[in-house]
């Protein structure tokens, strides 16, 4: 077990690449929850370099509330 800062859960999710919308930074990913959650490309951890998603790819993440709902956060390689 990871120690935990504080009592913050942390649900890791795993998804894939669903969609990349490359000239503006974005995209979404279709986790196993059969959600959607949107992705920034800052929201990307080293594992993965945005300019080379095709989409498909498997991924983990965890998911963040967002002024405009759920995104996904610290998105790496699965």
């Amino acid at each position: 077990a990871v120690p935990s800062s504080g009592s913050v859960e942390v649900n890791v999710t795993t998804g894939t690449i669903k969609k990349v919308v490359a000239d503006r930074g974005f995209g979404f990913i279709a986790a196993e929850d059969s959600k959607e959650y949107f992705f920034h490309r800052d929201g990307l951890k080293s594992s993965l370099d945005f300019d080379r998603l095709v989409g498909g790819e498997r991924v983990t993440f965890e998911i963040e509330q967002s002024p405009k709902g759920p995104r996904a956060k610290d998105v790496e390689a699965a």
